[in-house]
């Protein structure tokens, strides 16, 4: 599955300090800390498929295991990264906010409607065919409803009130955050599922292989965005265990 949808609790925040070797303990540590805290890392989570933003609290080798995959390898990978490489993730809140709102919220709001058309032609289009993906239409429809509703809510209130208070604990408003954070990542998989995990005809269209790169280039983007929030903004106004 690519996303794994487990949560268990608020996300810890233990850092990763020092570099990484083939010693390093990254198969115990969560996803979504290494997502985190090692750059370049989160291109080899979704290179394996491993859900680093809804399912970021889960160890690398409870998540290697699950899909059946060797942990070591994955390990060996991480160690060839550059702990210390500039990331292009602020940590400060403001900073933060304005890049959620700027690269993903536009984004989303901007590009779903377009998927949604492309979906429609190509159910429409290719009804007959074995591989069509039916319901794709209605289930992109869906999550765009169910995204405006939610980033809304961040804009006009939970953003607000993290400029307001800085350094503050906000963890219902933010409970809720991740619980709607979840439930798109359910439909998310949905599509995976319905999609075959963005499996082409051989005798696909060009409108059917847009709709499927501009489907892969959304799931890029909305597990970036989960991940920006649940793991670098929202931990900072949480209260600490």
């Amino acid at each position: 599955m690519l996303l794994h949808i487990i949560r268990t609790g608020p996300f810890a925040r233990p850092t990763v300090d020092t570099p990484a070797s083939s010693s390093s303990p990254f198969a115990t540590l969560p996803l979504g800390q290494l997502a985190r805290d090692l750059p370049g890392s989160t291109a080899v989570f979704r290179r394996h498929r491993l859900d680093f933003c809804c399912g970021g609290n889960i160890t690398l080798e409870a998540a290697a295991h699950e899909r059946q995959l060797d942990v070591a390898a994955i390990e060996r990978e991480l160690s060839e990264l550059n702990p210390q490489a500039p990331s292009d993730t602020p940590t400060d809140p403001d900073a933060l906010i304005d890049l959620i709102v700027r690269r993903f919220h536009d984004v989303h709001r901007r590009e779903l409607p377009e998927l949604i058309t492309l979906a429609t032609k190509v159910e429409r289009v290719h009804k007959d065919h074995a591989d069509v993906p039916a319901g794709l239409a209605a289930l992109l429809q869906s999550m765009l409803d169910e995204l405006q509703g939610h980033m809304q809510k961040e804009e006009q209130i939970l953003f607000p009130m993290m400029r307001r208070n800085p350094g503050g604990v906000l963890t219902p408003p933010i409970e809720r955050m991740r619980a709607e954070h979840d439930e798109h990542g359910r439909m998310l998989q949905r599509v995976q599922d319905l999609t075959h995990e963005l499996t082409l005809p051989a005798d696909a269209c060009n409108t059917w292989r847009a709709l499927y790169a501009g489907v892969a280039k959304f799931t890029t983007d909305f597990m970036q965005h989960v991940h920006t929030e649940n793991n670098v903004l929202f931990p900072q106004f949480e209260e600490r265990a």
